[in-house]
């Protein structure tokens, strides 16, 4: 797998997705310069061993090693490189059972994004 060329981490999202800029806005502030941010219709072509499909359907996560994660993991791992990692979501990954939670809330969330950005827009702030 091709390495970011920043030698930072590199959340690849779907650019045409709403629901997906408003939470990447929102992430990109909370990881500062830690991490970049692509848009798979502009970087996709550079990883072509991830199918059209992962990227339409989850958030696409590449560190510099070349470790690869999807969806929920990619999102947990991203939170690692906010200025103020919380605690609490730490732990949470170790609890056993929780990450095929968030694997399975993920996968509802990116099934109904139409629903979730309403959401979002009634419940949070940009």
């Amino acid at each position: 797998m091709e390495q970011p060329p920043s030698g930072k981490p590199l959340l690849i999202y779907d650019g045409d997705c709403h629901f997906c800029m408003h939470w990447i806005r929102r992430w990109q502030k909370a990881t500062g310069a830690n991490v970049d941010y692509n848009s798979f219709q502009e970087a996709g072509a550079r990883f072509p061993e991830i199918p059209r499909a992962a990227y339409e359907s989850a958030v696409q996560w590449i560190e510099p090693d070349g470790l690869h994660l999807s969806g929920a993991d990619a999102v947990f791992r991203l939170l690692d490189f906010t200025s103020a990692p919380h605690p609490l979501l730490q732990r949470l990954r170790c609890v056993p059972g929780f990450m095929p939670l968030a694997r399975i809330g993920y996968r509802i969330v990116a099934g109904h994004r139409t629903f979730f950005s309403l959401l979002t827009r009634l419940f949070t702030r940009a």
